[in-house]
């Protein structure tokens, strides 16, 4: 028999502090909001429940208005960001009817890829205020609600024509940008203020249908994402999706109203979603605001970690410094992040012939990688070989698992001594870090070494 290499890997003492200092995985931890990755923050702001909270109308929209102050870096603190999370106005695309502004959307994609992020995106049709409203051109045609100074009006025009005309928006949009890699989500928006479902009651569900999908049509490579408080319309519209899985998202997080009353139903009917699609909250205010009402910054931790949230939106506001070790700690527990714990292979290994390797996953997140990435073996000596497995990475759910793989070495490798090396990135799809005691070479952690004989 053949003698077998056995490795050991992961020193799971410190298995959390491999995130924080080789990177954040893809599309997990949290996301800079209306800003790129390492920009400034906005500066924290206090709400005054007297002015209506209307302080956090200026954090809504993209571009950011000239006006607002962004000093959040000397303030505080924020993580990594390997996510951006961009919502524009329906105006800022469609400003005049049939107009696209299909370069302002291709700018944002490649800030986004310029600075190493994936794209979140939603195209909102208004927000609660008079300068964010629905596009001028669409208020000449049907009536559309009054927005007064101070006041939050989140109600949208009820006219069947708001929905079918927004809804060519979101199909252009689609058509245009559905395939490009760097936009990795789009926000199924719905009526009301920001997209987040005010007052659906006054529209008829065939409309509804029609807005939602519509989505599904037009992408097909992008993932959606839908509404946690309507969990009723995700399961419905998941039913017509022709692309990835719809992910849930969840606005209002860490309000206690939110987390007691309003979240656990919702949980409770989606039940097991977060298996197959990512679950992404957003943050009620701002972490400053958390830490002036008091709230329990390690309960609502506990508690986004057992509602298997990947990736968190805290609306590029400073976080407090007193938090960062427990932020730190909640990014390298978000998602998936997979621990090696072994790695077994033959000492030596003839060319052409198969090498039979057999691997040790755990999975120490609370959630999957819900991207089909390749796993990748590399043998590298005077040359290099890069074999792709059969490996489906998406069945690593939390916890243990066992992989066996065979692998046909290639008839024209060169004999010789080789180190072994796995890797997961795709072509369009960004390298993804292990909890590993290996040593990395680029994308590769080196796992041993073997021979290949002639």
């Amino acid at each position: 028999m053949a003698e077998t290499k056995e490795i050991a890997m992961a020193d799971k003492t410190s298995v959390f502090s491999y995130r924080r200092e080789e990177g954040q995985n893809p599309n997990t931890g949290f996301m800079s909001f209306q800003h790129f990755r390492g920009e400034a923050l906005y500066s924290d702001c206090v709400v005054k429940p007297e002015n209506k909270l209307t302080e956090t109308e200026h954090y809504e929209c993209y571009p950011i208005p000239g006006y607002v102050a962004q000093n959040g870096r000397e303030e505080g603190y924020y993580p990594d960001t390997p996510m951006v999370y961009i919502r524009i106005l329906w105006k800022e695309f469609e400003p005049e009817r049939g107009v696209y502004r299909y370069d302002f959307i291709e700018d944002i994609i490649k800030k986004a890829k310029e600075h190493g992020q994936t794209l979140y995106f939603r195209l909102m049709a208004h927000s609660t205020r008079a300068c964010d409203d629905v596009p001028d051109w669409l208020k000449t045609l049907i009536p559309c609600p009054e927005r007064p100074d101070m006041m939050r009006v989140k109600d949208s025009p009820t006219d069947p024509l708001f929905l079918k005309l927004f809804s060519l928006a979101v199909r252009r949009f689609g058509e245009r940008f559905d395939e490009d890699p760097t936009l990795y989500a789009m926000d199924i928006s719905l009526p009301g203020a920001w997209g987040e479902g005010t007052n659906l009651h006054l529209y008829p569900a065939e409309d509804l249908a029609a807005l939602m999908n519509t989505y599904t049509d037009v992408f097909r490579h992008t993932r959606l994402i839908g509404q946690f408080f309507r969990a009723d319309l995700v399961r419905e519209v998941s039913k017509t999706a022709k692309g990835p899985e719809i992910g849930i998202r969840g606005d209002g997080f860490g309000s206690p109203y939110h987390i007691y009353t309003i979240y656990p139903p919702a949980i409770a009917s989606l039940d097991s979603w977060w298996q197959k699609a990512p679950v992404s909250f957003e943050s009620y205010w701002w972490l400053g605001e958390w830490d002036r009402k008091g709230w329990d910054i390690d309960e609502l931790i506990e508690v986004s970690l057992s509602w298997h949230a990947s990736s968190f939106n805290a609306k590029s506001l400073p976080v407090p410094m007193k938090w960062k070790e427990k932020i730190d700690m909640w990014t390298a527990k978000m998602g998936y992040h997979f621990a090696l714990d072994y790695v077994k292979y033959p000492a030596c290994v003839s060319v052409g012939g198969n090498m039979e390797i057999k691997l040790g996953i755990d999975n120490v997140g609370v959630a999957p990688l819900y991207d089909e990435v390749p796993l990748l073996i590399r043998l590298s000596g005077e040359k290099e070989y890069i074999l792709r497995t059969d490996t489906d990475v998406r069945r690593w759910m939390p916890g243990k698992t066992a992989e066996r793989m065979v692998l046909a070495l290639p008839t024209d490798i060169t004999p010789g001594d080789y180190r072994l090396e796995i890797g997961m990135y795709g072509e369009n799809y960004p390298m993804i870090y292990f909890a590993s005691n290996a040593e990395r070479d680029g994308k590769f952690y080196a796992v041993g070494e073997i021979t290949v004989t002639a």
